[in-house]
């Protein structure tokens, strides 16, 4: 008997709910994504999905440079936020950050830094594979930062 394979093709994207779209971009597309796109979601279909009935809700598709990732920006213009969680603290339940692969983690936070961007702890090494630091962005949006130091 052969053994069922799983439904599951591919993480398609992740997605951040912000109040400001102009400052999330230029963020994002500074550490070294790409924008995809940006669209207006409403009408009956989008509430039926998300559950909040009508919604009116601007998009920013961004991609990573491998093509592999994407991250949707969310803001919402109808109904508005419901809950602020932008200072919650890494050991709160509930969403954590994305991490993202780094050439150079320095040169990183020195071009972040420039929008904003603030150390959470510090840089570390973790043995001989990884430095590695936890950021907060625009709006308090928390990421990781990973560089590979491990030589092949």
């Amino acid at each position: 008997m052969k053994p069922e394979k799983p439904n599951l093709k591919r993480m398609d994207n992740v997605g951040i709910v912000v109040e400001s779209l102009e400052e999330s971009i230029a963020f994002f597309t500074e550490l070294g994504m790409q924008l995809e796109g940006r669209a207006m979601v409403e009408g009956e279909w989008a509430g039926r999905v998300t559950g909040l009935d009508s919604q009116v809700v601007e998009i920013a598709m961004l991609i990573t440079p491998d093509g592999h990732g994407r991250l949707e920006l969310s803001r919402f213009i109808a109904p508005p936020a419901a809950a602020d969680h932008r200072n919650a603290p890494v050991n709160a339940l509930g969403y954590l950050r994305v991490m993202f692969a780094v050439e150079d983690i320095d040169e990183a936070l020195t071009r972040l830094r420039k929008h904003g961007a603030q150390l959470v702890g510090e840089v570390v090494q973790y043995e001989d594979s990884y430095r590695l630091c936890y950021l907060r962005g625009p709006e308090g949006i928390l990421i990781g930062l990973a560089q590979e130091t491990l030589n092949r």
